[in-house]
């Protein structure tokens, strides 16, 4: 069988196993989906952290003692710090907002099912809405400095790795929740929804950042795969403005900014070098022109 094809199926086959694993303790309740639902989100990191040990997409993107530990803080503190702070106070206002906006117009349609095979498909229907509010916020940061100087920690990685998805400056969390806490709440979406949704996108976007040589094959076509998403995190600057989509590569298709390149000569940005953890956290607040000579 063809080799090449062989890993077109790991991602696919991970993400959605994930997803209807997630589906089948809510509808049948051999399982809190909620603890599932995190157990699966922290077991990820893990498995694939061994897994680029042992098959490697490139040998020059393995990491070192210090890529790991920086990696662990921010994994950290997004789940115990920025993620709970945001939920509470940011999405929480925004959910109430548009669940408002939802009963004004006497909006009827619902995200919701009790079935295991509906709650995957209601799951993959609000990730497109959501990556459609995802995929032009994120096309704003590369245009526009003003945005970027917040997302730019994300890109000033010089490795792919499993925990470099979660390498994202405290302040963008309000772009990346933005769309989620829309579409979910104008569509009245369950939490059981919900959590399945956040299964779906999640573990796609992590092994998006994989340093695996996963192949995109027909998965490729409407879901983000690591072989696509290496290319957005390119230095070189017309391949980073490509292939914007965190979970779904859809909308980069529809509007022009799809970018079907394998090889990627580095990743990283500006002079391609490691920027210190105070360095990336002070980018937001740096001049324009020091941002640019990074």
């Amino acid at each position: 069988m063809n080799k090449d094809f062989l890993w077109t199926l790991p991602q696919p086959l991970y993400v959605f196993g994930c997803t209807f694993l997630v589906a089948s303790a809510f509808a049948t309740g051999w399982m809190d989906g909620g603890a599932l639902t995190g157990l699966i989100l922290l077991l990820t990191l893990p498995l694939c952290w061994i897994a680029e040990r042992v098959v490697p997409r490139r040998k020059d993107w393995l990491l070192d003692r210090s890529d790991f530990l920086e990696d662990i803080f921010w994994v950290a503190a997004g789940f115990l710090i920025w993620v709970p702070l945001y939920e509470r106070y940011y999405d929480s206002a925004l959910e109430g907002y548009f669940s408002g906006l939802r009963e004004s117009f006497g909006f009827s349609l619902t995200f919701t099912s009790d079935s295991v095979i509906g709650m995957v498909i209601v799951a993959v229907l609000a990730s497109i809405l959501i990556e459609f509010i995802g995929y032009w916020a994120h096309r704003l940061q590369h245009r526009h400095m003003f945005l970027w100087r917040i997302h730019a920690t994300h890109h000033h990685i010089v490795k792919m790795s499993i925990a470099r998805a979660d390498r994202t400056h405290p302040l963008e969390f309000l772009g990346l929740n933005l769309g989620s806490a829309i579409v979910l709440a104008f569509f009245g979406a369950t939490p059981e929804i919900a959590a399945v949704t956040l299964t779906l996108r999640l573990t796609n976007a992590r092994l998006n950042h994989c340093n695996l040589p996963f192949r995109s094959g027909i998965y490729g076509w409407l879901f983000t795969t690591a072989e696509w998403h290496a290319l957005h995190h390119s230095g070189v600057y017309a391949e980073s403005n490509t292939n914007y989509g965190c979970a779904m590569i859809l909308w980069d298709r529809i509007f022009g900014t799809f970018n079907g390149k394998i090889e990627v000569e580095r990743v990283g940005n500006g002079t391609g070098k490691k920027l210190s953890l105070w360095t990336q956290f002070m980018l937001p607040f740096y001049s324009n022109e020091r941002i640019r000579n990074l």
